[in-house]
């Protein structure tokens, strides 16, 4: 499932977030969700998160 709509997305799920600095690579970052950043309840880039861990970026995919 893609990380585009925010009703999607709750604290506590697993997701692959891309990070600004690797959105040349495509490298993709996996962790749980902490807080929804984004406001909007969509987002054609992804819904920017934060992860447990302090990273920032936008959902890329929800891991089921």
């Amino acid at each position: 499932m893609n990380g585009q709509n925010r009703a999607a997305i709750r604290p506590g799920m697993t997701v692959d977030i891309m990070l600004k600095q690797d959105q040349k690579t495509g490298k993709r970052t996996r962790g749980i969700v902490a807080e929804i950043l984004t406001n909007s309840s969509f987002h054609p880039h992804g819904i920017k998160v934060r992860l447990q861990n302090g990273q920032v970026g936008r959902v890329q995919e929800i891991v089921g």
